[in-house]
């Protein structure tokens, strides 16, 4: 679905993301991608139990916000392609903040 309001197009996907940047433990895990690039699930500074993290997770990756690939045992996180390229801007303004 889209919604179309004063020339703007607003898409599901686009409301996704913003819902999932909107807590911010997940902020906080998107901050820590743009700066590092890729990490490993249990490695973020967030002070939240084991099952709460990974609902986190969760949102961000059916937001299309972060991508998971399988390290041995471990699951390795990074920003999602299409989040990159469709919020770019974003990211930028948010890497910007951390300097």
């Amino acid at each position: 679905m889209t919604v179309k309001q004063s020339g703007s197009t607003v898409s599901d996907a686009d409301a996704a993301v913003l819902h999932a940047l909107g807590e911010p433990n997940r902020l906080r895990i998107v901050t820590v991608l743009i700066a590092e690039g890729e990490r490993a699930c249990g490695t973020f500074p967030v002070t939240v139990g084991a099952s709460t993290l990974s609902h986190h997770f969760k949102i961000l990756r059916e937001a299309k916000v972060i991508e998971q690939r399988a390290d041995g045992q471990r699951k390795v996180n990074s920003l999602h392609p299409e989040f990159l390229a469709r919020f770019g801007g974003l990211v930028a303004d948010l890497s910007a903040r951390r300097d």
